[in-house]
């Protein structure tokens, strides 16, 4: 009897929230180490068209050069060590958004848009539990992601004879909170935002939907190769619904900043409206073969890490 209600506490505790949170964390820990070389490239292609359109830049702006060509120019240029620019801040904007967007989904889809009785999710509710819990936690790890994209972009500054914006992340917060006052550290945070909802709805409604999809109607049970699939899926959603504002995104968090005003675009919409009309509306699928490409690896790896990492500590499958 006591063993059973050891047994039971035991499992209670690994259910909670804050466990789950550690969980999805430490799964997005490794997610983003290995794969951070990828966004750093696509953050680069983002912005060399605005560059380019300065005429002030015309003149020491190297042509664009594709994803291939520019993660090798980064190494050339800059070392391999500046593949990982700004991992820090990422890192620890995954600790706090992925914790959240995981445990946050979980919570809605347990509690509130709960399952059908026979135990299937449609695919809205699963839509709106990613954009809900993806719009949250991007709120929260907004000045995080600010940090990292302006740290990525100093290596380019140091290149056409600027002087970097950021010794280190601690600096780089400071520095952004001096210049733009506490609101400043979520500068970018609407498209930020409205990126993270459609990622979101694109990953996790997809990863939700697609697995016990296979699982209905093949043979396939809850296994590696189930995730794997699943995962490949929702990579390609996520990047499909997500490369424009995440364009408009990197193009407002890296502009300039005076008396907490941006001195480029006003908000989102101005960003838009102005990319399209200097570089047509394709421009903002740039990057796109970066941003799946860089989502497909990190959705595979974060994925099966996650799972994984829930069988070994006896917490339910996702």
């Amino acid at each position: 009897m006591s063993n059973y209600g050891a047994s039971s506490d035991a499992s209670k505790k690994r259910n909670t929230f804050l466990f789950k949170y550690l969980l999805s964390s430490t799964a997005a820990v490794v997610a983003e180490s290995v794969t951070y070389p990828l966004d750093l490239t696509k953050t680069r292609l983002q912005i060399q068209g605005e560059q380019a359109a300065s005429k002030a830049a015309a003149t020491t702006q190297q042509p664009y050069r594709g994803m291939i060509k520019t993660a090798i120019g980064i190494v050339k240029e800059e070392g391999i060590p500046k593949l990982w620019q700004g991992v820090t801040p990422a890192l620890i904007r995954h600790i706090v958004y992925t914790g959240c967007r995981m445990s946050v989904y979980e919570i809605l889809r347990e509690n509130l848009f709960l399952k059908n009785p026979d135990g299937t999710f449609p695919i809205w509710k699963a839509s709106c539990c990613g954009m809900i819990s993806g719009m949250v936690s991007q709120f929260l790890a907004s000045p995080t992601d600010l940090v990292k994209v302006q740290m990525q972009m100093d290596g380019k500054r140091r290149l056409a004879g600027k002087p970097p914006r950021m010794k280190s992340t601690s600096h780089a917060f400071r520095k952004i909170a001096v210049e733009g006052g506490f609101r400043g550290l979520w500068s970018g945070w609407v498209p930020n935002v409205q990126r993270a909802a459609l990622v979101n709805m694109g990953d996790l409604a997809t990863y939700d939907t697609a697995k016990h999809m296979i699982m209905k109607h093949t043979s396939l049970e809850d296994n590696v190769i189930t995730h794997f699939l699943s995962s490949v899926l929702s990579g390609v959603v996520a990047a499909t619904l997500s490369t424009p504002a995440d364009v408009v995104k990197t193009r407002i968090m890296n502009q300039p900043w005076k008396n907490g005003k941006g001195l480029l675009y006003t908000s989102s919409l101005d960003c838009l409206v102005k990319t399209v009309n200097a570089e047509g509306a394709m421009s903002l699928y740039k990057g796109f073969f970066p941003t799946w490409a860089r989502m497909a690896p990190w959705s595979l790896v974060f994925w099966l890490s996650f799972e994984q990492i829930r069988k070994v500590t006896g917490v339910t499958s996702f």
